[in-house]
């Protein structure tokens, strides 16, 4: 679509930091114009998280739990990082039960975003659950205070409020206000 006029050239970017949830590294860019310098590249592991609705598709699956980079207290889809060779739609299944002790039933992809494409690689795949069978407790204790079922028309004056900031959380709930599952 482009004609590349305006597409920056990478010369070299080399590793600051490896580890199973990240890679940090220092990259040296050229701009069209040709000024150079350096930036910080962050690729993070592809993350999936879900929408879940309940059958009457008024009320949706949420998590609150505390955020300490942030120090703060938020509402969150459930979700996690997908596993090497692990399909993401498995994946945000199986975080879902372990994190809230709701089993998704119909899953559908919703879409992929990239919540800070300006500086990271951070793929991020939403899905949509229209019903879910509760099967027992969460099985993962360090993830939420709080489990519940919050209406969709209260999410927009939750992030007002500065209580939905995740952007694949918001992403995926405005998703599914906009455009409701069929």
């Amino acid at each position: 679509m482009g004609n590349g006029l305006t597409q920056w050239t990478i010369h070299g970017e080399r590793l600051v930091d490896d580890t199973r949830k990240l890679k940090l590294s220092i990259a040296s860019v050229e701009l069209p114009d040709g000024v150079t310098f350096e930036q910080y590249v962050l690729r993070l592991p592809t993350a999936s998280m879900m929408v879940v609705l309940d059958d009457a598709r008024e009320h949706v699956l949420m998590m609150w739990r505390h955020r300490w980079v942030l120090d703060r207290w938020v509402w969150e889809l459930p979700g996690g990082y997908v596993d090497p060779n692990e399909d993401p739609a498995v994946t945000v299944a199986r975080e879902v039960e372990e994190e809230t002790g709701w089993r998704p039933r119909d899953v559908r992809k919703l879409l992929s975003t990239q919540p800070m494409v300006g500086s990271a690689d951070a793929d991020n795949r939403l899905y949509v659950s229209l019903g879910a069978e509760y099967v027992g407790d969460p099985t993962d204790i360090n993830e939420a205070e709080e489990i519940a079922w919050l209406p969709l028309s209260s999410v927009r004056e939750k992030m007002d409020r500065g209580e939905i900031v995740g952007a694949s959380s918001q992403v995926g709930l405005m998703h599914v206000l906009a455009f409701p599952p069929s």
